[in-house]
């Protein structure tokens, strides 16, 4: 399928080609990590940080790591312009990546709106699947202000950004340990891991797999978004050294 001469691509199809880029062990701490990267201005740096800083220790996020990039710096082939600032958080495709280098046949499915009441997930309310877009369906879902994720960090209560995918259920004493080494490596942003054949968070899942469902890499995002204040985010913008990156409380 073309567009004025440029060839459509799917999410799925970029997401794929991503996963089998990254190279994160979470062991070594080492390799390249997915990056969810967003644009603000210069003067809200600081306010954005403290959002950041406070979504993420709640646990609403795939890592505690952010990447600062200033004006005039240079991440791939994307230079900063004059009076902004490039905040990037690691996204929850990573996790797919390191799950595929354990020769997990994983598959990303869906990303969508879960709603949480009472701090437990109860089901997704708005999805779309990677096969069915050409742009991340975080971004869109983002876009369209049906997020409640400072509610959420408030009431407990709210709706949050997350995604789905499965993996065969005979893999899943290699799914648990791989998890818990991500989760040793500060990646705690697993929100719910079903039983085989089950619906997870009112999806259905396909015979003879599990779904995983992870918090969106996003969110902070969605609450700066949330505070009114303007950022524009590129979710999987590119792959960058996982050494690059912060811990967020280094930093605010």
């Amino acid at each position: 399928m073309q567009k004025n001469g440029y060839r459509i691509q799917f999410t799925s199809s970029r997401i794929k080609d991503l996963m089998y880029r990254t190279t994160f062990d979470p062991k070594k701490m080492d390799g390249d990590v997915i990056l969810n990267l967003s644009l603000i201005d210069k003067k809200d740096l600081d306010d954005v940080l403290g959002i950041f800083k406070m979504v993420i220790s709640s646990g609403l996020s795939v890592t505690p790591y952010v990447k600062i990039i200033s004006e005039g710096e240079s991440t791939g082939n994307l230079t900063i312009e004059k009076g902004k600032v490039g905040i990037g958080t690691v996204c929850s495709i990573t996790i797919d990546g390191v799950l595929l280098k354990a020769g997990i046949p994983v598959n990303p499915k869906l990303g969508g709106v879960v709603q949480i009441r009472n701090g437990v997930p109860v089901r997704f309310t708005d999805v779309l699947t990677y096969v069915s877009t050409t742009v991340d369906p975080l971004e869109v879902l983002m876009s369209q202000g049906i997020t409640s994720v400072s509610e959420m960090l408030r009431t407990g209560s709210g709706k949050i950004l997350a995604n789905l995918r499965e993996a065969p259920m005979v893999a899943r004493d290699e799914i648990e340990s791989c998890l818990s080494d991500l989760l040793d490596a500060g990646f705690s942003g697993i929100l719910e891991v079903g039983e085989p054949n089950t619906r997870v968070l009112d999806v259905p899942i396909e015979r003879d797999h599990l779904g995983i469902v992870v918090i969106g890499g996003t969110n902070p995002m969605a609450v700066v978004q949330e505070y009114g204040i303007s950022i524009d985010t590129s979710a999987m913008s590119r792959l960058i050294s996982f050494k690059e990156m912060s811990r967020i409380e280094d930093l605010v």
